[in-house]
């Protein structure tokens, strides 16, 4: 499968180098990458930077798996998350590019931890996965096979409400170093 990710930081590189175990094709863009879009398409860039690539790939984005990475917490105050309570960052985007698959996941899990493939020190990662399609988080899992993570599906995307909730409380702890970056939740199942 080819994959684009946009976004070259700690969380795209954890990201690809997860897809490239699994023996994808991994190709990395910034906010104004040109080339063609793969079959998956992950947004592995701060919420606000969204918009501007969902406005200059709209169409390409039709039919595409698109995975949200995002928290959109409020990095002003660090207290809150910037879209409507009853919404999401998913949310938001699968209504901006409703032609795409859109799915959450990732955002619960710190790029140390997916790059290490375990929680602590043996817990494996297991990557929630939410979305209203089930073949695009079967897409996601399949990706995956292969590079130790796991997927688990959450449910439909407005499950991606409470797993925002929680990668924000996951970040705030780790920002208040009351548990490691490299650390974090753990799904045990």
């Amino acid at each position: 499968m080819e994959i684009t990710i946009f976004g070259k930081g700690n969380m795209g590189k954890a990201i690809g180098g997860n897809f490239e175990k699994a023996g994808q094709k991994v190709t990395y863009g910034g906010r104004d990458f040109k080339g063609a879009l793969g079959d998956m398409v992950v947004l592995a860039v701060p919420y606000g930077a969204v918009d501007s690539i969902l406005s200059a790939h709209k169409e390409e984005l039709a039919g595409k798996v698109v995975v949200d990475i995002t928290n959109p917490v409020n990095f002003d105050t660090f207290d809150g998350l910037v879209v409507p309570a009853d919404s999401s960052a998913a949310a938001e985007i699968q209504k901006k590019v409703p032609e795409a698959l859109v799915v959450k996941a990732f955002n619960t899990t710190f790029a140390g931890v997916l790059s290490a493939g375990k929680v602590g020190e043996k817990e494996p990662t297991v990557v929630l996965a939410a979305s209203d399609s089930a073949d695009a988080k079967k897409k996601l899992a399949q990706a995956l096979e292969g590079s130790g993570l796991s997927v688990m599906d959450a449910g439909s995307l407005k499950r991606a409400r409470e797993m925002e909730a929680l990668g924000f409380l996951q970040i705030s702890l780790a920002a208040g170093k009351k548990i490691s970056w490299t650390g974090g939740f753990a799904v045990l199942h």
